[in-house]
């Protein structure tokens, strides 16, 4: 079980490293008017999905991806369209499938993740996605447009799904050891449609990414896995894991989840299955898949984000405690209304500015009432004037 943790961590830290790039650079380079303009509405949807097609980006890599177009102010239909479409393929992964279970499989595979995610925005667009994605980009920090207000905004993502990330590595990591390959190769015998319903199953909690992902499905096809039954793992699979739906309950809501599932669900169970009927299991396929020693690049994103999950952690566990102290604490209570915290990291941020503050005996923070609470015997005006200082504003 440590080694499938281990490797699955190895496998995601690079790729969600990515992500996290990709989003502080869009935060610094890319204006807010021109996301807002660009990528909102169906054209907005239209525009996403083909910038995130061929993108090298897999499940938990397009998580602050799509949440820092969400932020910059594309709508929420374009965001999810992206979340839905990017991970599910890429010029990578196009490749290594057509290689491994031929061109007529790959580019399928091309136009089911474009289907499917021109579907799920338009869905979520028709479902109210531009109101959604205007309440988020309000409550965005003030933050300068620098590399270090960059650092701050992908901190602050991984501040919002760092749990998340926590517990779809471990549920990744328990199929891994649990569930053996052949259990899905054996589902063959009874259909199509039950071959397909499995792989869905065992997917869509489980971390993998576009590219790996198609070695593990040609050794299933090798051992018997209908063909359409791979495309549903090869779709469902990098499509979301827990950690994604984790993160896109947490950023767009029940209702948006609802719809994501649903597109990826029938989507992958539709084209698998109508895929068997036209071409049938006639492709061949090249089984076996060895693992080899971890590079230097996997091994230095796993201990960046190992060490910045740890932090994080460490400021989430010390907020708890701070909760606890503020009730006990003696002293005048002020209680302020402060916009922009978005994640725990801006909270963290609150708290810290507000610790400073002479007199300060106990601070907590919460995003979800956008909130601070502090005792103790300080000057009101000076601890307005730390928390505006660290890039918030409070409401008057």
């Amino acid at each position: 079980m440590l080694d499938a943790l281990w490797h699955t961590t190895l496998a995601l830290a690079p790729w969600l490293l990515l992500g996290l790039v990709a989003a502080a650079a869009l935060h610094v380079l890319v204006p807010r008017s021109v996301v807002r303009r660009r990528f909102t509405g169906p054209s907005g949807v239209l525009r996403a999905v083909a910038l995130g097609v061929p993108l090298p980006l897999c499940s938990c890599s397009v998580i602050p991806a799509g949440i820092g177009l969400k932020r910059s102010g594309a709508s929420d239909g374009a965001a999810m369209g992206f979340m839905i479409s990017t991970p599910q393929t890429g010029v990578d992964s196009v490749l290594v499938s057509a290689s491994l279970l031929g061109w007529p499989f790959a580019l399928l595979k091309v136009a089911a993740a474009l289907v499917t995610g021109v579907v799920g925005g338009l869905w979520i667009e028709r479902v109210g996605g531009a109101a959604g994605s205007g309440a988020a980009v309000a409550e965005e920090p003030v933050a300068p447009r620098t590399w270090a207000g960059a650092l701050d905004h992908a901190l602050d993502i991984l501040g919002t799904i760092w749990p998340w990330l926590a517990v779809g590595v471990g549920v990744s990591a328990a199929i891994e050891v649990f569930v053996p390959v052949d259990a899905l190769a054996a589902l063959s015998g009874a259909g199509g449609l039950w071959a397909a319903l499995a792989a869905l199953v065992v997917s869509l909690p489980l971390y993998v990414c576009a590219t790996g992902s198609v070695p593990i499905a040609a050794a299933l096809v090798g051992a018997g896995l209908p063909l359409g039954a791979a495309l549903v793992f090869l779709m469902a699979g990098p499509a979301t894991n827990l950690a994604t739906i984790g993160a896109v309950y947490r950023t767009f809501g029940g209702r948006r989840l609802a719809v994501y599932l649903a597109v990826i669900v029938v989507g992958s169970v539709g084209f698998g299955l109508g895929f068997d009927a036209v071409l049938g299991s006639e492709i061949a396929a090249v089984a076996g898949h060895a693992e080899g020693p971890a590079t230097w690049w996997e091994l230095g994103s796993t201990f960046a984000l190992l060490a910045a999950v740890a932090w994080l952690a460490a400021g989430d566990a010390r907020r708890w405690w701070g909760r606890l102290a503020t009730r006990s604490a003696a002293g005048q209570a002020v209680v302020l209304t402060v916009d922009g915290m978005t994640c725990g990291h801006c909270a963290l941020k609150v708290e810290t500015a507000a610790r400073g503050v002479p007199g300060v005996a106990a601070v907590t923070a919460s995003v979800d009432e956008r909130r601070l609470v502090v005792k103790g015997a300080m000057d009101e005006d000076a601890l307005r004037q730390a928390v505006e200082a660290a890039g918030f504003t409070i409401q008057r």
